[in-house]
Protein backbone atom coordinates (compact mmCIF):
# COMPACT_ATOMS: atom_id res chain seq x y z
CA UNK A 1 0.00 0.00 0.00
CA UNK A 2 1.27 3.59 -0.53
CA UNK A 3 2.51 5.95 2.41
CA UNK A 4 0.24 8.41 1.09
CA UNK A 5 -2.95 6.72 0.61
CA UNK A 6 -2.51 5.22 4.07
CA UNK A 7 -2.01 7.94 5.93
CA UNK A 8 -5.40 9.38 4.31
CA UNK A 9 -7.20 6.20 5.43
CA UNK A 10 -5.60 6.61 8.70
CA UNK A 11 -6.58 9.68 9.36
CA UNK A 12 -10.00 9.03 8.45
CA UNK A 13 -10.46 5.85 10.18
CA UNK A 14 -8.97 7.60 13.78
CA UNK A 15 -11.69 10.31 13.31
CA UNK A 16 -14.18 7.40 13.08
CA UNK A 17 -12.93 5.17 16.05
CA UNK A 18 -13.39 8.68 18.14
CA UNK A 19 -16.89 9.48 17.14
CA UNK A 20 -17.75 5.75 18.30
CA UNK A 21 -16.14 5.94 21.56
CA UNK A 22 -13.47 3.50 20.73
CA UNK A 23 -10.17 3.39 22.89
CA UNK A 24 -7.15 1.33 21.95
CA UNK A 25 -6.28 0.45 18.67
CA UNK A 26 -3.86 -2.22 17.39
CA UNK A 27 -2.23 -2.23 14.03
CA UNK A 28 -0.59 -5.60 13.14
CA UNK A 29 1.75 -4.47 10.43
CA UNK A 30 2.79 -7.51 8.10
CA UNK A 31 7.05 -6.63 7.62
CA UNK A 32 6.35 -6.30 4.13
CA UNK A 33 4.65 -3.31 4.54
CA UNK A 34 7.67 -1.47 6.68
CA UNK A 35 6.90 1.72 4.39
CA UNK A 36 3.77 2.19 6.64
CA UNK A 37 5.61 1.99 9.93
CA UNK A 38 7.00 6.19 9.61
CA UNK A 39 3.17 7.19 8.88
CA UNK A 40 1.30 5.53 11.52
CA UNK A 41 3.79 7.06 14.09
CA UNK A 42 3.58 10.26 12.64
CA UNK A 43 -0.28 10.07 13.17
CA UNK A 44 0.36 8.93 17.14
CA UNK A 45 0.58 5.20 16.85
CA UNK A 46 3.63 3.81 18.98
CA UNK A 47 5.35 0.52 19.19
CA UNK A 48 3.91 -2.06 20.82
CA UNK A 49 6.78 -4.92 20.38
CA UNK A 50 7.93 -6.80 16.71
CA UNK A 51 8.06 -10.37 15.79
CA UNK A 52 10.05 -11.81 12.83
CA UNK A 53 6.74 -11.46 10.31
CA UNK A 54 4.94 -8.22 11.90
CA UNK A 55 5.07 -4.84 14.29
CA UNK A 56 2.65 -4.57 16.79
CA UNK A 57 1.55 -0.28 16.68
CA UNK A 58 -1.24 0.30 19.51
CA UNK A 59 -2.99 3.88 19.92
CA UNK A 60 -4.64 5.03 22.76
CA UNK A 61 -7.46 8.15 21.78
CA UNK A 62 -8.77 9.35 24.93
CA UNK A 63 -7.42 11.77 27.04
CA UNK A 64 -7.18 9.28 30.28
CA UNK A 65 -4.67 7.05 31.27
CA UNK A 66 -3.38 4.21 28.69
CA UNK A 67 -4.63 0.72 29.79
CA UNK A 68 -3.05 -1.21 27.19
CA UNK A 69 -1.18 -3.83 28.16
CA UNK A 70 2.26 -3.72 27.67
CA UNK A 71 4.35 -6.52 26.04
CA UNK A 72 5.47 -9.58 27.78
CA UNK A 73 9.08 -8.57 29.29
CA UNK A 74 10.69 -11.32 30.62
CA UNK A 75 10.95 -15.62 29.91
CA UNK A 76 10.25 -18.48 32.09
CA UNK A 77 12.51 -21.00 32.79
CA UNK A 78 12.01 -24.12 33.97
CA UNK A 79 14.64 -26.39 36.40
CA UNK A 80 13.50 -30.37 37.54
CA UNK A 81 14.48 -32.14 40.39
CA UNK A 82 13.62 -35.67 39.41
CA UNK A 83 14.64 -38.45 41.42
CA UNK A 84 14.02 -42.48 41.35
CA UNK A 85 12.56 -45.08 43.47
CA UNK A 86 15.99 -45.31 44.91
CA UNK A 87 16.14 -41.83 46.27
CA UNK A 88 19.24 -41.24 43.72
CA UNK A 89 18.73 -37.22 42.15
CA UNK A 90 19.49 -36.63 38.61
CA UNK A 91 22.04 -34.41 37.36
CA UNK A 92 23.27 -33.02 34.06
CA UNK A 93 26.64 -31.51 33.22
CA UNK A 94 25.98 -28.27 31.06
CA UNK A 95 27.29 -28.12 27.49
CA UNK A 96 27.54 -24.21 27.07
CA UNK A 97 30.95 -22.69 26.95
CA UNK A 98 30.21 -20.03 29.55
CA UNK A 99 29.14 -23.12 32.20
CA UNK A 100 30.58 -26.09 30.53
CA UNK A 101 31.74 -29.04 32.78
CA UNK A 102 29.15 -28.01 35.54
CA UNK A 103 26.78 -30.90 36.90
CA UNK A 104 23.09 -29.08 37.60
CA UNK A 105 19.28 -29.85 37.23
CA UNK A 106 17.99 -30.56 33.80
CA UNK A 107 16.86 -26.89 33.19
CA UNK A 108 15.39 -24.76 30.05
CA UNK A 109 12.76 -22.20 28.68
CA UNK A 110 9.11 -22.68 29.01
CA UNK A 111 7.89 -21.99 24.95
CA UNK A 112 5.27 -19.70 24.58
CA UNK A 113 1.96 -21.33 25.67
CA UNK A 114 3.40 -24.08 27.04
CA UNK A 115 2.43 -25.25 30.73
CA UNK A 116 4.92 -24.64 32.62
CA UNK A 117 5.12 -28.51 34.63
CA UNK A 118 4.82 -29.79 30.81
CA UNK A 119 8.22 -27.81 30.07
CA UNK A 120 9.92 -29.30 33.19
CA UNK A 121 9.09 -32.90 31.63
CA UNK A 122 10.20 -32.06 27.88
CA UNK A 123 12.97 -30.46 29.38
CA UNK A 124 14.18 -33.23 31.39
CA UNK A 125 13.32 -35.91 27.77
CA UNK A 126 15.62 -33.26 25.91
CA UNK A 127 18.66 -33.26 28.40
CA UNK A 128 18.71 -36.83 28.98
CA UNK A 129 16.17 -38.90 27.51
CA UNK A 130 14.48 -39.81 30.24
CA UNK A 131 10.55 -39.75 30.29
CA UNK A 132 9.75 -38.13 33.96
CA UNK A 133 6.83 -38.01 35.68
CA UNK A 134 5.90 -34.57 37.22
CA UNK A 135 4.81 -34.76 40.60
CA UNK A 136 4.42 -30.81 42.11
CA UNK A 137 6.32 -27.64 42.56
CA UNK A 138 8.73 -27.04 44.68
CA UNK A 139 9.53 -23.78 44.32
CA UNK A 140 8.27 -20.37 42.36
CA UNK A 141 10.52 -17.50 42.26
Amino acid sequence: MDSVAFTSMLKASIMHWKQQGKKGVWIKLPIELVNLIEPAVKEGFYYHHAEPEYLMLVYWIPETANTLPPNASHRTGVGAFVMNENGEVLVVQEKSAKMRGIWKFPTGVVEEGEDICEAAVREVKEETGIDAKFVEILAFR
